[in-house]
């Protein structure tokens, strides 16, 4: 057996398949993030405005300062991940391992409420600096951990349909984390009165299990990140070509931005839906607040069973008629909700189920395009920069969430929504105006992001044929080097 072949038996980069165990490893990775993600989306707007007592309008602000300082600065990790180089490590991992426990402790000191004046205005003023300051902290330190994690796809494998069933582990995982999430919402919500220590204790448990995942993964993928290292180091480069030049080249890379418009929409409406809901199911459908973490387990279990269907689904039909799908329920779920009232409890599980089956689309889909996206650019540049085109992903993602979110607080400080005063037990009563507010923000708005992603998903260009001719022209090419 010549020395080559003997390198493809030995080197698991070089094999065509992934093992469960690696493919387990991997998806945990997403575990932490998403749970620190979804509490923030799904409590941390209701926090500020319910526990805290800053002004709905201010709490957006504060998110939109943190996640717009947080989308700045994803580029350029993404760029520095590239160019990190570690015997140990690789690339990707040292920014996951020295990352993990400043991450976990910056996200837990999100959901305290310091006091800093008797005086109430003057508190609030206080309490916004410092919800700014520790969000742009702990924003870096998300940045830090999960963006070489999204960057180590494509380094993982290149086989087009395992591409999206490594895809449904990492977001088994993030729906799972995110359900595990609100079980414990759930759990804690229940036992603990004080709506302040609720938080407190919530954010130690989900703190603990975020560190200890991003460890978990770290450890499990390293063996066939550093085969993959070691494959790429053995191939002759081009010169890295400047910051700005590596812009240019992003954004005239056309399926890139079919992609980035597509992952855009979808998860705007990810976030506008997830943000509101809790005002929703208090507000509108006159629950309890311990009734909230149910409502969004209906959303994430069904999208985490759907994950396997449409996974599955995908290899037969292709990634653009599963988005159809499920986003067309979705919208129809959208609009149920619109009119939803608050007698018809059964009803609005159905609503939620429906859009259970979208949400698992908005996560599978567009990040099962991006690798193929990156391999179209290596091909036509010589380099694989996937750093730089998952910074923009999470940048986008971070931009849309902070829209959201801004969009949703400043919408209904605008139509009066009244913010509860920090310690008391009881909610304020709500007008008619801040209740309209919410059902846009529930219906109208995140459907109209849907069919923007809709007609985009239309028209984007890779197909798995033309998928399979770039991989074979990449292989061509290392032939020659080689």
């Amino acid at each position: 057996m010549n020395d080559s072949a003997d390198n493809s038996a030995q080197n698991p980069a070089l094999s065509s398949k992934m093992d469960f165990k690696t493919k387990l490893a991997y998806g945990a990775g997403d575990l932490g993030p998403a749970i620190t993600a979804n509490i923030s989306i799904f409590f941390l707007l209701v926090f500020f405005t319910n526990v805290a007592g800053i002004p709905a309008g201010l709490a957006g602000s504060v998110l939109l300062i943190g996640k717009i300082w947080d989308a700045v600065n994803d580029p350029f990790v993404g760029l520095l991940t590239d160019k990190t180089k570690s015997r140990r490590w690789g690339r990707r991992l040292p920014w996951m391992f020295y990352g993990a426990i400043p991450f976990g402790i910056f996200f837990f000191l999100q959901w305290i409420v310091p006091q800093f004046s008797s005086d109430r205005s003057t508190n609030i003023g206080f309490l916004f600096w410092y919800y700014v300051v520790i969000g742009l902290i702990s924003q870096v330190f998300y940045t830090v951990v999960n963006l070489p994690y999204t960057a180590m796809t494509p380094e993982l494998t290149q086989d087009y349909d395992e591409r999206t069933s490594l895809n449904s582990f990492r977001f088994t995982f993030s729906i799972g984390g995110s359900i595990l999430s609100l079980i414990l919402a759930q759990i804690v919500f229940s036992q603990i009165p004080d709506r302040q220590q609720q938080y407190f204790v919530l954010a130690v448990i989900c703190t603990v299990i975020s560190v200890v995942s991003l460890y978990w993964c770290v450890f499990g993928v390293r063996d066939r990140i550093l085969a993959f290292e070691a494959k790429r180091i053995q191939l002759e480069e081009p010169p890295s070509l400047p910051f700005f030049e590596q812009l240019k080249i992003v954004f005239t890379n056309r399926p890139f931005l079919f992609v980035i418009g597509i992952y855009l929409f979808s998860w705007l409406a990810v976030q506008i839906t997830a943000s509101i809901i809790p005002y929703f199911v208090i507000n509108c459908m006159k629950l309890k607040e311990a009734d909230v973490p149910t409502v969004m387990i209906a959303v994430q279990g069904t999208a985490l069973i759907m994950l396997f269907v449409w996974s599955n689904l995908s290899k037969k039909i292709g990634k653009k008629l599963v988005y159809f799908m499920g986003m067309s329920l979705w919208i129809i779920a959208a609009a149920g909700l619109f009119f939803l009232q608050s007698d018809q409890l059964v009803l609005m599980y159905v609503m939620a189920v429906m859009a259970g089956v979208g949400v698992s689309t908005a996560y599978l889909v567009p990040w099962s395009m991006i690798p193929d996206v990156i391999e179209l650019d290596e091909l036509q540049t010589g380099q694989r920069r996937e750093g730089i085109f998952y910074g923009f992903m999470v940048l986008l993602q971070k931009f849309g969430l902070a829209f959201g979110l801004f969009l949703v607080g400043n919408a209904l400080q605008s139509a009066g929504f009244k913010e509860a005063v920090a310690g008391q037990s009881t909610l304020p009563i709500q007008p008619e105006s801040a209740l309209t507010a919410i059902r846009f923000a529930v219906g109208p708005i995140p459907t109209v992001c849907l069919i923007c992603g809709l007609v985009l998903t239309y028209f984007y260009p890779i197909t798995r044929e033309m998928h399979s001719e770039i991989l074979l022209k990449l292989r061509e090419r290392q032939t020659n080097k080689s």
